[in-house]
């Protein structure tokens, strides 16, 4: 039994991994829970980074390969360095090692706040669809956009908060002066429309010792979302 873990993006659910789950074949045993300020974990606290990362260590057992789509791609790549030896593969899509400059960090780290107060004061309605007008998610297919809504109603305003001042881009540090120290294979996937995050999966290509660059095509940001077999068929043929 091959044992899977799949961590969701900020805003999604672990129940945004069904698609993939139903595709693999029954030899995996797959968990894709519910991180902190979350859907079910929406009134967990604190939302930190070691709170996730001990939970990941509890849920988790033996070794396993880990998978991640966006936020949950980079705190994937936390988990392989706190992790060592236990996590044996990652499979990242549309994943970042998060922002280099301390100066670009800082002013994220302010706009995160900024949103996480406005959060507090809107309904879980309003904030979900001023989220869905985000650059790499707005050109969505029909059919995945209404999909995903219906996952992000399962949070809360104050979880999403929390998630947003816990563990967004400008507070997690960055690891793009750590990518040389994760030795185990590295599978990184990219929306053919998604040249953001393309971009950043070149440029992590020349940091880490054992990966490669799948282009999904057709896909954006969310390929686990809009092409959920193409992911599984990889996860499946790189033996993760």
């Amino acid at each position: 039994m091959t044992e899977l873990v799949l961590l969701h993006g900020f805003t999604n659910t672990g129940a945004s991994w069904d698609g993939v789950t139903s595709a693999l074949p029954h030899s995996y045993r797959v968990q894709a829970p519910d991180i902190r300020g979350h859907g079910s974990a929406s009134g967990a606290r604190p939302v930190t980074l070691e709170a996730v990362l001990a939970e990941l260590d509890a849920l988790a057992p033996g070794r396993f390969t880990l998978g991640g789509y966006s936020q949950g791609g980079r705190i994937a790549l936390h988990a392989a360095l706190a992790m060592p030896g236990r996590v044996e593969r990652l499979v990242l899509i549309g994943a970042s090692p998060g922002l280099a400059e301390g100066a670009e960090r800082e002013a994220r780290r302010r706009a995160d706040e900024a949103l996480a107060a406005w959060a507090q004061t809107v309904t879980i309605e309003q904030f979900v669809s001023r989220w869905s007008q985000t650059p790499v998610l707005a050109d969505q297919p029909p059919e995945v956009r209404a999909a995903v809504m219906a996952d992000r109603l399962r949070n809360t305003t104050d979880g999403l908060a929390a998630a947003l001042r816990g563990l967004g881009t400008g507070t997690l540090p960055s690891l793009w002066d750590r990518l040389g120290e994760i030795t185990i294979p590295v599978e990184m996937l990219v929306g053919e429309r998604d040249r953001k995050f393309r971009r950043t999966a070149e440029r992590m290509l020349e940091e880490l010792p054992d990966a490669r660059l799948h282009v999904v095509p057709g896909a954006g940001h969310a390929v686990h979302l809009e092409q959920p077999w193409a992911v599984a068929a990889l996860i499946v043929a790189t033996g993760g």
